[in-house]
């Protein structure tokens, strides 16, 4: 199989009933024929299940590829479904009603030959042969070119059940227990029908049925068969052999065993001119008969194998199965369950020929369960799988490799069991109770077809309804029944409200009970069917031709989905041989992928424990989130505090606790990511050609191509899907709480940004397109009106495209708006589509508007790109004009004039001006870019030509935005020292400086302005001090020369200051951010240059600016654009006349408000001197003297102040000192 050895380590069920109508049996009843035995009763059997597979089913070139038959017995009823996952199989369900008698559990067997498909069927009293034509008979061309084609039963109307040589009564053989369920059938080389049954003795019976096609067979006439009765023989456990025709010698006379001998499993094994019979007994042997030698060839004690068995062998065997399984390498393979009460074993086994005819078993394994009820397992060359009921009668599939395991206890692989549907369905109060029951109950793989029907039965009370129903012809009867029900109860004629809500949504929640109950009786598993040659696993369920598919899972979602106990025993090496470092380009030595392994179990351990601990609440708020496109981060964000809040059993403290043991989180997370990231880039299988011949690719393109193959695929994808997204959900909240906790113990040095920036990035649009493959997966197809068709084939025809289907605009319309968040493929052709939708409803302004938002995409996208293609092949020179003109045919054609001049319009306009079209792909280009924060791109990509554009561009966007939460101009920054130009990157950071201190008036944004005119200053360092100045645009300032300097040459020499002369900002006019073409020649502005020195002004006024509002956070409003002169001002009204001072002299300021600020803050006495004081010393001498109110230390320190001014009085003008008033303190 293909699970053994691969990394597919679990499988998951996959519903397979489609949504349709229900399976259409025909019914064909089988006459009683005969007399029947009395001796056997009215004996009521067990339902049972089983399924065939062609022998070529695995080939490519095969009429039988991926064809299989499964059948279910019920009483007397024997249902037969030829099921194909590549063609759609007509007439390919049929029903037989065995009347007077019931079929034997396991009492139908499939066998195929060149010609024929022959199924034999034993009941109670009689055995049956059914010739049907073989596949490959019914349809010879080599080549099938149709998608679908007859069944083999679909001429079984013309099969004569009456005929005695396909059908006989069983004798009345004494020693034949008419409890007996076991049965075996099969072809003998010469076309012989055999059909074996347990005897009493511990021997087998086999009847005989004469070859189907020998000549005279037709006429009545046949061998073996004397008045009406087939030929028995019996195997007894010695060599001799008795051949029973017409009489019967008793029991006691021949001294047989007792009835513990009596066989509990029979299985054939077909060799050439020869079958062995094996049997597993009551008395827990295991017993081998060659039929064509008519003697036992060997008996096996099972118990031999089993550890205690002591109990075991004074009690007969009930429970015991067994299974063959054939290699042609390997040979024949024997699987025994051994039943014991509380627990079970398996035993494998080799069949080993030795000398002299003789027989022995090589014992391979023994695989112990301690499962309660197993219903049925298959038996494969290297795995056993198996089907179990435990204790509260739920349903339990696991599958081991036997091959590995030996006689150590293995670790049984689990598959995941698809689940019922919720119990209770929580309506809110803005929720209509209908609504929400039927969105339940019609939700694709929720109920099947059949459970519905039965609970409808019910639930009007055996009143006639045809089953034969759709599921829109289902649903409104539903909607109908319970509503009748619900008005016959009103008994009131008024009725409030709430009292109608509660009443209706009692009653539905009575029918969504019922169908519950239905569901879970009809979705049971009866038995496994398995064909490794397409390692196809089937489970076949007890409604009408119901079955699921068990296919593998991937590591990610196995890891997710296991069990606790399960995942603490999953084996690492698997796991790093999965999550490789080189998978992400990542250099780690081979010794630690061990670690790796063990980082990404605890990860997953994280996610489960969160995903565990999400209410219905949070989950459906992310959902929520998602399809109302909004922030998947904020939602994860709300999801984290919330889970905080209500965290009574600790469990957040954990995860933290389980975080810390997690090496290294964000290389652990990114393995996740990537293994999760279907865009992935994945090698081609190594010999595959993709020119293949024309034969192969008709025959690949029907590869699963039926309508059952097509719905597996779509519950398999959904079943996919929905797991991703809970995975990138929890990952999502795990990823905001590893935020929150943001120090190094966690993520170690330096990982908190790339956590916070790349893997929290790169995690949000995985979700939404997860979420996006899950809504798409559960959308119904509906039935196109004509009126649609006959518009999308004229549309097609106009745009001369022959493969695109018709549209459905809501649909298409939800689709593309949750496409683009997170995706930037195919933007155009998106549009396009929509526009065409918008066509079909008759909203012709929105389709006009995507058609004309489609076309910036042409030629740069393949579906559009065939629009315009020219009849050679080739693409027109004017890409985007012959778009235009595809589009105005269309709207010609639908009848829509007033767009037909409106986008004509635009063409024209756009074919006249080609340098603005140039411009508009540009911006696209650079929009793009920010927007995907691809900026590294965005900096170092060539230009050719249009560098000014593009810093016109990225400009109108810097001034366009919120200046703290983007950073345009530190992209431009980057920009212009990306490529040297020094002085147009002093110029951006000024500019940026200067807005800052305009626009934000906070302590940030003062910061901030004093690194941007550093930087500014470092700019013009670096380049010569002739070309070292800037220009600051002031109203009405324009220049011929954009970024020119008014007073000096190219060369940088002085010149005559010009009457004219401009500059745009930044390198271009702040209004004009495209082009030098754009600039404003007529207007007459004037403009200030700014050199070095004035920049290391502005920056000295930016960090005093910073120190005032540091101090005196009451200023930081108006701080931020004020002059010098202003500042000084302010800074003498804070008190900070040191920092004042320096202002003034740094700028060439008067002091004169300094001083007078001072004599008002400092009276001195009328007798001192008339001096100053060192500005240095001031603010502190003024605060020691404003902190001790007494007057002898005042006097001190008014001493003082006069000592230090007695040394500066000649640093003062006499202006100034004029100024300065004695007074007393």
């Amino acid at each position: 199989m293909a699970a053994a050895g691969s990394l597919e380590r679990s499988f998951v069920e996959l519903s397979g009933a489609e949504r349709e109508r229900p399976r259409h049996f025909r019914e064909f009843t089988v006459c009683d024929i005969g007399t029947s035995n009395a001796a056997f009763g009215t004996v009521k059997y067990s339902e049972s299940a089983g399924g065939f597979y062609y022998v070529e089913s695995g080939k490519l070139f095969s009429i039988t590829r991926n064809r299989f038959i499964h059948w279910k017995t019920s009483g007397d009823t024997l249902e037969l479904v030829e099921e194909s996952l590549d063609l759609n199989l007509l007439n390919n369900a049929v029903r037989l009603k065995f009347q007077n008698y019931s079929l034997l559990p396991g009492g139908v067997h499939v066998s195929e030959t060149q010609n024929h498909v022959i199924i034999l069927i034993l009941t109670n009293q009689t055995v049956h042969r059914l010739i049907l034509p073989h596949p490959s008979r019914m349809y010879r061309s080599e080549l099938v070119t149709e998608n679908q084609m007859q069944s083999i039963f679909t001429d079984i109307g013309k099969v004569d059940f009456k005929d005695p040589c396909n059908y006989q009564l069983i004798p009345a053989v004494p020693g034949l227990s008419p409890s007996s369920t076991t049965s075996a059938a099969w072809l003998s080389s010469e076309g012989e029908a055999l059909f074996a049954l347990p005897s009493a003795s511990g021997g087998v019976f086999v009847l005989k049925l004469p070859p189907y096609d020998i000549p005279g067979l037709e006429s009545g006439g046949f061998l073996g068969i004397i008045a009406g009765i087939a030929s028995v023989v019996e195997l007894k456990q010695s060599s001799v052999m008795q051949r029973l025709l017409t009489g019967w010698m008793p029991t006691a006379i021949r001294g047989d065993h007792g009835p513990s001998d009596r066989a509990l499993s029979l299985a054939v094994h077909c060799v050439e001119h020869d079958a062995f019979i094996f049997a597993l007994c009551q008395d827990h042997k295991l017993r081998m008969w060659s039929y064509k030698d008519q003697m036992c060839l060997m008996v096996a004690d099972m118990l031999e194998y089993v550890p205690v068995n002591k109990d075991l062998r004074l009690t007969a065997g009930t429970g015991h199965k067994l299974r063959l399984a054939y290699s042609p390498s390997m040979g024949l393979y024997l699987g025994i369950y051994m039943h014991a009460p509380k627990r079970g074993q398996f035993c494998i086994f080799q069949l080993v020929s030795t000398e002299n005819n003789r027989y022995s078993l090589d014992h391979i394994s023994s695989l112990f369960t301690s499962q309660e009820t197993l219903v049925d397992f298959a038996l494969t060359s290297t795995d056993i799988w198996a089907l179990w009921h435990d204790a509260e009668n739920q349903t339990i599939v696991k599958y081991i490799n036997f091959e590995h395991c030996g006689n150590v206890a293995g670790q049984w692989n689990p598959v995941f069991m698809q689940p019922l549907p919720e119990e209770e369905i929580v309506i809110r109060d803005d929720q209509d109770p209908r609504e929400m029951y039927l969105r339940s109950l019609f939700t694709p793989g929720q109920f099947i077809n059949a459970a519905l029907c039965k609970a409808l039965q019910i639930f009007c009370r055996g009143t006639e309804r045809s089953l034969d129903l759709s599921w829109n012809e289902l649903k409104k009867e539903i909607t109908l029944a319970v509503e009748n029900e619900l008005q016959g109860s009103i008994t009131e004629y008024e009725f409030s409200q709430d009292e109608f809500r509660t009443l209706q949504q009692e009653f539905w929640c009575k029918f969504y009970a019922c169908c519950l109950q239905y569901q879970e009786a009809l979705s049971h598993p009866l038995a496994l069917h398995l064909n490794p040659l397409t390692n196809m696993v089937c489970l076949l369920k007890k409604t009408q031709g119901y079955l699921s598919f068990l296919v593998p899972s991937s590591l990610v979602d196995h890891l997710y989905l296991l069990p606790d106990e399960h995942l603490l025993t999953e084996d690492e090496t698997t796991i790093s041989d999965t999550f490789t470092a080189s998978d992400i380009g990542v250099n780690i030595p081979p010794l630690i992928d061990a670690e790796v392994a063990r980082d990404v179990l605890c990860l997953i351990k994280c996610l489960r424990m969160i995903g565990e601990s999400v209410t219905m609440d949070m989950a459906v708020l992310m959902e929520t989130s998602c399809y109302n496109l909004q922030s998947p981060e904020k939602a994860a964000e709300h999801i984290l505090e919330d889970l905080i809040t209500i965290d009574v059993e600790n469990v957040m403290e954990d995860i933290c606790s389980k975080l810390q043991e997690i090496r290294n989180p964000v290389h652990a997370i990114g393995l996740l990511i990537r293994e999760m990231d279907y865009e992935t880039e994945v090698e081609m299988e190594k010999g595959f050609d993709p020119a293949q011949p024309l034969n192969v690719r008709m025959n690949l393109s029907q590869l699963y191509g039926s309508s059952t193959a097509g719905y597996i695929v779509c519950r398999g994808v959904y079943k996919i899907a929905s797991t991703r997204f809970l995975i990138c959900r929890d990952l999502l909240i795990l990823q905001q709480l590893l935020t929150r906790l943001g120090d190094a113990v966690i993520l170690g040095a330096g990982q908190l940004f790339q956590a916070q920036q790349d893997l929290l990035h790169r995690t949000a649009p995985l979700l939404l397109s997860y979420y996006l493959i899950k809504w798409a997966s559960q959308c119904l197809a509906t039935d196109v009106p004509v009126d649609t068709l006959e518009s999308n084939l004229q549309h097609l025809s106009v745009l001369e495209l022959t493969d695109s289907g018709a549209l459905m605009a809501n649909k298409l319309d939800d689709y593309i708006q949750l496409l683009h968040p997170w995706c930037q493929v195919n933007v155009g052709s998106c549009r396009f589509m929509l526009g065409r939708c918008y066509l079909v409803t008759g909203e012709v302004q929105k389709a006009l508007e995507c058609f004309c938002q489609a076309a910036s995409e042409v030629g740069k996208e393949e579906f559009l790109d065939r629009l315009i293609r020219s009849e050679d092949g080739e693409i027109v020179s004017t890409p985007k004009l012959q778009y235009y003109d595809k589009v105005l045919r269309l709207l010609d054609v639908v009848g829509l004039p007033e767009l037909v001049i409106q986008l004509a319009t635009s063409a024209i306009t756009e074919a006249g001006d080609d340098w603005k079209s140039q411009l508009d792909c540009l911006r696209q280009l650079v929009v793009v870019l920010c927007e995907r924060s691809q900026l590294q791109d965005l900096v170092e990509f060539p230009y050719v030509n249009l560098h000014n554009e593009v810093v016109g561009i990225i400009e109108s966007r810097a001034r366009a935005v919120d200046l703290m939460t983007h950073n345009y101009y530190e992209l431009l920054y980057a920009f212009h020292i990306y490529r040297h130009n020094y002085r147009k990157a002093g110029t951006v950071m000024f500019e940026y400086g200067m807005r800052l201190g305009r626009e934000v008036r906070t302590l940030g944004g003062l910061e901030k302005q004093g690194n941007c005119y550093l930087a500014a200053i470092n700019c013009l360092r670096l380049i010569r001090p002739e070309y070292a100045w800037i220009v600051q645009p002031a109203s009405g300032a324009v220049s011929d020369r954009p970024g020119a300097s008014p007073k000096r040459n190219h060369d940088g020499e002085c010149t005559a200051a010009p009457s004219e002369q401009g500059f745009p900002s930044c390198g271009q006019d702040s209004s004009h951010c495209y082009s030098s073409r754009d600039v404003d020649y007529e207007s007459n502005r004037q403009i200030e240059i700014l050199e070095l020195e004035d920049l290391e002004k502005e920056c000295a006024l930016a960090r005093i600016r910073l120190t005032l509002a540091r101090h005196d956070p009451s200023a930081i409003a108006i701080a931020g654009s004020s002059s010098a002169k202003e500042m000084a001002t302010l800074l003498v009204q804070a008190g900070l006349f040191d920092t004042a001072i320096s202002l003034c002299q740094t700028f060439k300021l008067p002091l004169t408000p300094v001083f007078e600020g001072l004599a008002f803050k400092f009276p001195l006495s009328a007798t001192a001197p008339m001096v100053w004081l060192p500005y240095s010393s001031i603010d502190q001498l003024l605060q020691a003297l404003g902190e001790n109110s007494a007057n002898s230390h005042n006097i001190i320190l008014s001493q003082k102040i006069l000592d230090k001014l007695e040394d500066y009085q000649q640093k003062v003008d006499k202006a100034t000192r004029d100024l300065l008033y004695r007074r007393d303190l």
